[in-house]
């Protein structure tokens, strides 16, 4: 299960949704790749992003058992992206990581079962949050975070055109955004 968690905030009182440290660093790491020489060491891929080297290495380790980085071994040895950074969206990091997304444990994939399962009124009803997450966090590459890219994607607006990850249900609703006209009748 991703290690996504719910957390109170103590500057608002509202519950948001947090994604791992681990995950964050996975990102950095994986612009730094994306940024620099075709194959980059652990060591200088800390220098160049402050984070620590244990950490970038624990990264990397499980970024290439996910096929998401290669590795070479030998002197001129080190990291470089399978495949470009504009295919690497957020969602295979997170599951490169922390598992699959599931946001409760009674969404399908996350291998875990509920101990009120057999009374719950929104039994099987998560699936609908959890693939809307999937999709937003799908719809967001490498490139789209990286702040030197020339590709400024507006992340306020969810890409509607992307199609729905859940088949079987309902086509996900389709949202009209308007902008807000002048209140001035003089112009």
């Amino acid at each position: 299960m991703a290690y996504t968690r719910l957390v109170r905030s103590s500057l608002r009182n509202f519950i948001m949704l947090r994604l791992s440290k681990l995950t964050d660093y996975a990102v950095v790491v994986l612009v730094q790749l994306s940024r620099g020489a075709a194959c980059q060491t652990a060591p200088g891929i800390s220098r160049s992003t402050g984070v620590p080297e244990p950490t970038v290495a624990k990264v990397l380790k499980a970024l290439s058992a996910a096929g998401i980085v290669t590795s070479q071994r030998g002197a001129r040895g080190g990291y470089s992206l399978s495949v470009p950074a504009a295919s690497i969206d957020v969602a295979a990091v997170v599951t490169a990581i922390d598992g699959p997304i599931a946001l409760v444990a009674c969404v399908e994939g996350s291998g875990q079962d509920c101990e009120v399962q057999g009374q719950c009124p929104v039994r099987g009803r998560w699936g609908v949050v959890n693939t809307a997450i999937r999709m937003a966090l799908s719809a967001i590459t490498l490139v789209d975070l990286d702040r030197s890219s020339p590709v400024r994607p507006n992340l306020d607006r969810p890409n509607l055109d992307r199609p729905n990850l859940d088949r079987g249900t309902r086509p996900a609703p389709r949202v009209a955004l308007v902008a807000p006209q002048s209140s001035s009748l003089a112009e």
